[in-house]
């Protein structure tokens, strides 16, 4: 049975790397095996390419170039680590996929939408997750976090953008969760990691199935991570978030 193909979504600094880690870890804990990746990365050709991206290198060359870059790297990841994982019946869960893609490039750097379902196309096919968490949180407090993570440390490409790109990066990914509800869930991003991950696990639940995620548990814990997949664990500041299209994180 083919596996589950789960992805985080959402600005810098919204808590992906932490809620992805968290996740992969209840489903461990209850025997599923689990493959836990990012994008740009999660296979070796895609590493090289986002230390080029991350660094900035592709900037000069504009946002259609950048597309260009991450839809390489997708495919070689999908090829490498996320297709083989979810034919062996494992489950992936996936910091960041093509809606960052969608955001960052097309939303936001203006990238032609028709450019950017051709690049889908070539990259992804018909490899679409199953569910996409959304993690909604206002820009300033992203970008807090993302400076509280870095201790110092330089900003990468993206984290270096002003205040308003982040805006708009939110208001891109509350698009895309309106227009795919069923594929999408948002979830505010603003609680502590504990009470996100509840909620995540929530909707985890009810989309893909209890049932499902029971029918799953079955085996030893086989898989692990990539190692660089540990790397870049965001930290936690609260900030406010509208309440309207998404699923409050006070979980019982």
């Amino acid at each position: 049975m083919r596996g589950k193909f789960i992805t985080f979504e959402g600005g810098e600094g919204s808590g992906k790397s932490t809620q992805a880690a968290l996740l992969a870890g209840r489903l461990r804990r209850l025997g599923i095996s689990v493959v836990q990746t990012r994008e740009p990365g999660g296979s070796p050709g895609a590493e090289a390419v986002r230390h080029v991206l991350l660094a900035g290198a592709a900037k000069p060359f504009g946002p259609e170039a950048e597309a260009m870059l991450f839809a390489a790297a997708r495919a070689d990841h999908l090829e490498k680590t996320i297709r083989p994982a979810l034919e062996r019946g494992a489950w992936v869960v996936c910091d960041r996929f093509l809606d960052s893609t969608r955001v960052y490039q097309g939303a936001v750097g203006k990238v032609d939408p028709a450019v950017i379902r051709a690049l889908e196309r070539v990259a992804v096919g018909d490899t679409l997750p199953d569910l996409t968490i959304v993690l909604d949180l206002p820009a300033e407090a992203g970008l807090a976090r993302a400076a509280g993570r870095r201790d110092g440390g330089t900003a990468d490409r993206f984290e270096a953008e002003d205040v308003a790109f982040h805006a708009a990066l939110r208001d891109g990914y509350a698009a895309i969760a309106a227009a795919e509800p069923g594929r999408c869930a948002v979830v505010d991003a603003s609680p502590a990691p504990e009470r996100i991950a509840d909620a995540v696990w929530t909707v985890v639940c009810a989309r893909l199935g209890a049932a499902q995620v029971e029918s799953d548990a079955a085996g030893p814990d086989t898989e692990t991570s990539d190692p660089a997949t540990s790397a870049g664990v965001e930290a936690r500041n609260a900030g406010d978030t509208p309440a309207a299209g998404r699923l409050d994180a006070a979980v019982p």
